[in-house]
């Protein structure tokens, strides 16, 4: 993907282009294999979740930084990996924050090793890179309430945060886990708050009644039924519901975030006018080694 990304490209022929390769590459079969989870390509101040829905024809500028964040599923084991793109290299050294931020969380990390050691590390990194821009000077810093995690089948949020600042977490990571470590730097106030215009969503995990919609809405009970049969509790996005035949879902959809069998996740931003990278790698703690599962070549 990276010597495919050019500007002025639109980011849903990105994201459609990097799908298809999925697809392609792990013979993708509904829920045995696939996507692990809807790509990402958050612009500039927005740090995470965003993807274009139906009809968002957004450019990548020149500049543009473009987090780039995907995943994979073989039978409910996901992989979840991210890097970031910019053409202009006034953003070298944010870019640079977290990739040094993340490799030194890999490099901490392992079985018995607490949250905190890997978050005191990682903050440490990013907070020693600066940031000049229109000739002013930025300190560099992590986003505090956005965190790496653990990864369970079928769920890309595990249950535990591994934090990406210093913190008294005393949680240990333990033998066979599988974590996202996954670093965030900011030129902003170091902290997102949700957005407008969602285009991710994911069933809730932990309502007993996921399967049963309490809607009354006959639309929505056929959204429902095929968002158990093509995504289970995978994440989703909108633009994979048009791809499904469900070309107007908005009023079902609601419907069941309304009644809590879906949950909205809004894109998360920082304050307009900031910049922000972000740099992800998954590993699987062995009995005798550290995996880093989403290592490539050239990434």
């Amino acid at each position: 993907m990276q010597s495919i990304i050019r500007p002025e490209m639109k980011l849903i022929d990105m994201c459609n282009i990097l799908e298809s390769k999925v697809k392609e590459l792990v013979a993708a079969e509904g829920l045995k294999c696939g996507w692990g989870f809807p790509t990402g390509c958050s612009l500039n101040h927005c740090a995470a979740h965003y993807t274009p829905n139906p009809h968002d024809f957004t450019k990548l500028t020149q500049d543009d930084i473009c987090k780039l964040d995907f995943g994979v599923q073989v039978n409910g084991m996901i992989i979840d990996c991210a890097f970031t793109v910019a053409f202009n290299d006034v953003f070298d050294p944010l870019i640079q924050s977290t990739l040094d931020a993340t490799n030194t969380g890999l490099k901490v990390a392992g079985i018995d090793v607490m949250f905190s050691e890997i978050g005191s590390a990682i903050e440490e990194v990013i907070k020693s890179y600066e940031f000049e821009y229109k000739s002013k000077v930025y300190n560099i810093k992590p986003i505090k309430n956005l965190n790496g995690h653990s990864i369970l089948p079928y769920h890309i949020h595990g249950g535990k945060s591994v934090p990406i600042i210093a913190t008294n977490d005393d949680t240990r990571m333990e033998e066979n886990e599988i974590y996202a470590i996954e670093t965030f730097a900011t030129t902003g106030r170091g902290y997102v708050t949700e957005g407008l215009d969602c285009s991710h969503y994911m069933k809730y995990y932990d309502n007993p009644f996921l399967n049963e919609n309490s809607t009354r809405l006959n639309s929505a009970k056929i959204l429902l039924g095929g968002i158990n049969t093509h995504f289970g509790t995978l994440a989703f996005c909108r633009r994979w519901l048009d791809q499904l035949g469900f070309n107007k879902h908005a009023l079902a959809l609601k419907s069941l975030v309304d009644s809590e069998i879906i949950r909205p996740y809004p894109p998360l931003n920082d304050i307009p006018g900031s910049f922000s990278s972000q740099m992800e790698h998954t590993i699987l703690l062995r009995p005798s080694c550290k995996e880093v599962v989403s290592r490539g070549d050239d990434f």
